[in-house]
């Protein structure tokens, strides 16, 4: 069984996902405004939305966990390699400032989230 995520932690992966689909959702527009190949966020936007909802259903218990095994495979593919992509970044900000907190919350909830669809 896994251990239990204090409330401000869930609070704080939650937040993060909102932020990160927001951006995205951003980028979409953006990019389609463009006329540019919009594949890739549209995929990462559709995971960082699986993860939000695998959040929320495992610590707020809303909704059914509706997604099939294919989605959960494709999603935790896309979230490991944005996390890879996250702490490579990480490396290059200074610690203490806002920007290395967001980093380190958002890896945190990537974490989490590849946890939740492990044990769903």
């Amino acid at each position: 069984m896994p251990e239990p995520v204090p409330e401000i932690v869930q609070l704080q992966s939650i937040e993060a996902f909102q932020s990160a689909i927001r951006k995205s959702q951003s980028a979409l527009v953006n990019m389609t405004r463009k006329g540019a190949n919009t594949s890739v966020i549209e995929k990462r936007l559709h995971a960082l939305v699986v993860c939000l909802h695998m959040l929320e259903y495992t610590w707020q218990k809303r909704d059914d966990q509706s997604y099939s095994n294919l989605e959960m495979i494709e999603t935790r593919q896309v979230i490991q390699n944005l996390l890879v992509s996250l702490e490579g970044m990480k490396e290059k900000i200074v610690a203490g400032t806002p920007q290395y907190t967001l980093i380190e919350r958002r890896i945190r909830a990537f974490q989490l989230a590849i946890q939740a669809m492990n044990n769903a």
